[in-house]
């Protein structure tokens, strides 16, 4: 049994909560530049051209990509074999929010209540997703999630009997109707199968998955192809105002599901996409 105490967690958290929203990921700066390269439209171009230099300047500057920083999220890996000494884990994480985005000079977006709409302040609580797995480490991946892009994400009940074609469908049928409003080009989480909760956290966790990588499974690392091509011929395009980038990638979990359902998440994520993963 290793022990680890809530005071490195706190520190850690801080700090990726101001790293993640000034530093572009490593990923998603090699997609955003191979993008602006094969972009052959004079108004896509210089929009993506734009983007990268907002990604310079915020990181020579240290000020934020996006004014937007985000209701904090994290997927957190507990190892079993690791015991957590000190505050409540979730107070932990929560304490370091606060810390980064008060100390970080970071906005704060989240309101206590969805109806009386107070500020809390300092962008607490977060929102924390747990896995159980095996080992002595804590696995933690922060994605700070604006709103522009949130709200267009999508929730569908599919039939077993809509097949892939349905799927296609439905999440061609998102992005469309996201437009502009999603700040492409954009990366697209897909959650299919399991349940409703289920399909909807498997979307947003693929949003932290590497651009440019593929499901394990052949074919659906075949229907992301598809559908990266799919989505990419719209002309939607770079800021919704035309060109060849709409998505930078299309990344799709899966997970098993009842016999009589298929459901499918769509999670929208603009061009910034923050994600950061630190393992203690």
């Amino acid at each position: 049994m290793r022990n680890l105490h809530t005071d490195i967690i706190i520190e850690t958290v801080k700090d990726m909560c101001i790293s993640a929203n000034l530093y572009l990921a490593e990923d998603m700066e090699k997609s955003l530049r191979r993008a602006a390269e094969i972009e052959d439209g004079k108004l896509g171009k210089k929009i993506m051209n734009q983007l990268i230099e907002n990604m310079e300047i915020a990181a020579e500057e240290r000020i934020p990509i996006c004014q937007d920083t985000g209701m904090a999220v994290f997927f957190v890996n507990v190892g079993q074999n690791l015991h957590i000494e000190g505050m409540n884990l979730s107070d932990a994480i929560n304490e370091g929010v606060r810390q980064g985005y008060t100390e970080g000079y970071l906005r704060k977006s989240v309101v206590r209540d969805p109806l009386m709409r107070e500020n809390t302040k300092d962008n607490t609580p977060a929102i924390i997703h747990y896995d159980i797995v095996p080992g002595d480490k804590l696995e933690i991946t922060i994605a700070p999630k604006g709103f522009g892009s949130e709200n267009m994400s999508r929730v569908y009940m599919l039939k077993p009997s809509d097949g892939e074609e349905g799927v296609k469908k439905a999440v061609l049928e998102a992005v469309k109707e996201a437009g502009p409003n999603a700040c492409p080009p954009m990366v697209v989480g897909v959650g299919l199968g399991g349940d409703f909760e289920l399909a909807a956290k498997m979307a947003k966790k693929a949003l932290t998955r590497e651009a440019g990588s593929h499901s394990p499974y052949e074919h659906i690392a075949r229907i992301e192809t598809e559908l990266l091509e799919a989505v990419n011929k719209t002309g939607i395009g770079p800021g919704g105002l035309g060109g060849k980038t709409t998505a930078l990638a299309i990344n799709i979990e899966t997970y098993a599901t009842h016999i009589a359902g298929m459901p499918l998440a769509v999670n929208m994520c603009c061009h910034v996409n923050r994600h950061l993963t630190k393992v203690l």
